[in-house]
């Protein structure tokens, strides 16, 4: 890999052949690719077609073959059951072999597709990998999730076979499965052949002779099955992205073109070497956690965490510096909001001092946008590079970001720094023209995408077009706003649907937040503009406090009002800011400010099935009166 950040991000633009050619050289075919690129029928672009692999074997099979047999591939920790179990290359290559068997004992075929429908243990990765295997289709919906929305998916994959678990655990709670995955399967149309169950000692799921099999009992009797061979251009997975109403998207990711991104970014990007300890502290429902818990680490040999647990509660706000320092992480990935939690109950880091962290070179961070004050927080205590980044379901892996392992560039707080090598990405006006440094326009990146991305959605070619390629003929539309400076680093400030119109300007709620979120005594914000007679729309900020904050809410509030005026001007309007106890989000820590903003404007909404607590929607209600802000309430 040449070295350098510019000179891999301008040969990734005008020679993609050769640039992506050459990584792919990192992956072991059973047969060459007949183009890199193929762009004959575009907008549906395709990589390395022709080629022939097995994600599978390069992921485990190639790394007991190669000398790490006996090397960690997963390490297991979850505090909220107490269990830790360590599963070598060998022995889990053994599991991923015999549970491929299993699939194929039950008919399932190349193809196929298979729903895992399960919590955070390594039985939900081997269910991934098996499938991986033998050229089945698997399609991961979080564990817990809402049977109406698991019932949608269903019937969009019509899966052969749903594997799934008798619980999840929360700190406090035990969550059946079983029940939401058999009223799933009621309301589909689509009707899978049958489940299979892994029994959980917690929890002992009621079993429908003939159609819910024990995962433990088909593996007594199963004998291990090869890789099959599969080209490159075939699907691997289908990640449905979180939220959908009415028909989901069901995001396909490839096998060639995802092996090559995922292998090089773990290198380029994260900077890790085989052999090394890396951690994506997110869940296997997300697509961090199919890239960066299960996929980018095995491509690459490294010892992977599954982490069945919390930030903060299980049992402390020191529970992720435990788990870098018993297992020796050398790079950490998670979610800003995961780091603010851990701020809000530790903000002097006493917790962190209670451990030795030294072998963590970096922590990374993506998910949702990152506050210059978080990262400034976590650079101080840890000492080391905090580096984030941004990406999204659709892409798999980072659009933009500082990539260690070409060239550590300068960090600019609240920027995710340049775009990564692949990808083209441009900020345009509404008419589709390019906006000056510094102006704010919607983010794109020309056509095409580079490997690694969705090439289409599931059964959904129509879809794929209508929601991310027909805005800006040629370019991807990614949904977010942002700008580029004069050095061409990226500011993603907020999704497009989320700058306002405050009397004819337009303006960011994330430059906002970023103001509100510098006060010393708030943890964490949001800022959502609501309708206005008036000025159209106005910004109401909504804070949380920090962990032993006593001071007077309403001085707070007035500091906040002024810090924005100071800092944005009076043409943002901004006169509100409200201290509640927590905001609503989703289970991945990404917070509903789009259903705030229905509350304040007394819209119907919908309850999200992402939504990690619906209490909270009530107490946002509930804020918003106690303000006098009844009117569209």
């Amino acid at each position: 890999m040449v070295q350098g950040y510019q000179e891999n991000y301008r040969r990734s633009i005008e020679d993609p052949d050769g640039f992506w050619g050459q990584a792919a050289e990192e992956i072991h075919w059973e047969k060459r690719w007949n183009r890199v690129l193929d762009d004959r029928t575009p907008p549906f672009y395709r990589w390395f077609s022709g080629g022939v692999l097995n994600t599978c074997y390069n992921a485990v099979d190639r790394h007991v073959e190669g000398g790490r047999a006996e090397q960690a591939a997963v390490i297991y920790d979850s505090p909220v059951s107490g269990n830790k179990q360590v599963l070598t290359y060998r022995q889990f290559r053994d599991q991923v072999a015999r549970f491929a068997g299993v699939l194929r004992n039950l008919g399932v075929q190349k193809g196929d597709r298979v729903i895992v429908y399960m919590p955070m243990i390594p039985e939900a990765m081997v269910a991934m990998l098996a499938c991986a295997r033998i050229g089945a289709i698997h399609s991961v919906v979080f564990g817990g999730f809402a049977a109406r929305e698991l019932a949608t998916r269903i019937e969009d994959a019509r899966p052969k076979v749903v594997v799934s678990a008798s619980c999840g655990l929360e700190p406090k709670r035990i969550v059946p499965y079983k029940p939401l995955l058999d009223q799933a399967i009621e309301l589909s149309r689509a009707k899978p052949e049958c489940t299979i169950i892994y029994q959980r000692p917690q929890e002992s799921a009621p079993m429908v002779s003939g159609h819910d099999h024990d995962w433990e009992e088909l593996m007594a009797g199963a004998s291990p099955v090869d890789c099959v061979p599969l080209e490159a251009t075939d699907p691997l997975y289908i990640l449905y992205t979180s939220g959908t109403t009415g028909k989901p998207k069901g995001v396909v990711r490839d096998n060639g073109g995802h092996a090559v991104a995922l292998k090089w970014t773990m290198k380029a990007i994260y900077d890790i070497d085989p052999g090394e300890v890396y951690w994506a502290a997110s869940d296997i429902g997300w697509v961090v956690g199919h890239s960066y818990i299960v996929y980018g680490p095995l491509l690459q040999g490294c010892t992977t965490i599954l982490y069945e647990g919390k930030p903060v509660g299980t049992p402390d706000p020191g529970a992720f510096w435990r788990v870098v320092s018993e297992h020796g992480v050398n790079a950490l990935f998670t979610a800003p909001t995961a780091i603010r939690a851990i701020k809000r109950e530790d903000p002097a880091g006493e917790h962190m001092q209670r451990y030795d962290i030294q072998s963590l070179r970096t922590l990374f961070l993506a998910g949702e946008r990152c506050d210059p004050d978080t990262l400034l927080w976590s650079q101080a205590k840890l000492g080391v590079p905090v580096i984030d980044h941004w990406w999204q379901t659709e892409t798999g892996w980072g659009i933009a970001a500082n990539c260690m392992g070409l060239e550590r560039l300068p960090v600019k707080p609240g920027s995710p720094t340049k775009a990564a090598p692949g990808y083209d990405v441009r900020i345009l006006d509404e008419s589709g023209d390019p906006v000056e440094a510094g102006k704010i326009g919607s983010i794109v990146v020309k056509l095409p995408l580079p490997p690694g991305c969705l090439p289409t959605l599931w059964n959904d070619d129509e879809g794929y077009i209508n929601s991310y390629l027909s805005t800006y003929q040629g370019h991807y539309l990614t949904g977010d706003a942002g700008y580029q400076d004069e050095e061409a680093y990226l500011f993603i400030m907020s999704r497009i649907d989320d700058i306002i119109n405050v009397a004819g300007h337009r303006l960011s709620t994330g430059a906002m937040e970023e103001v509100l979120s510098a006060h010393p005594d708030v943890a964490e914000c949001a800022v959502v503009g609501v309708a206005d007679e008036l000025k159209g729309e106005i910004p109401v900020g909504f804070v949380v406090l920090k962990a032993g904050v006593q001071r007077d809410e309403k001085e707070i509030a007035s500091e906040l009002v002024q810090a924005v005026r100071d800092k944005i001007g009076p043409v943002a309007a901004f006169k509100t800011a409200m201290v509640v106890k927590r905001l609503p989000k989703t289970r991945s820590g990404k917070i509903l400010r789009g259903t705030i903003k229905k509350i304040a404007d007394g819209r119907e909404y919908r309850v999200p099935a992402t939504i990690d607590d619906p209490v909270v929607l009530e107490e946002i209600t509930d804020s918003l009166k106690g303000i006098g802000y009844t009117r569209k309430v």
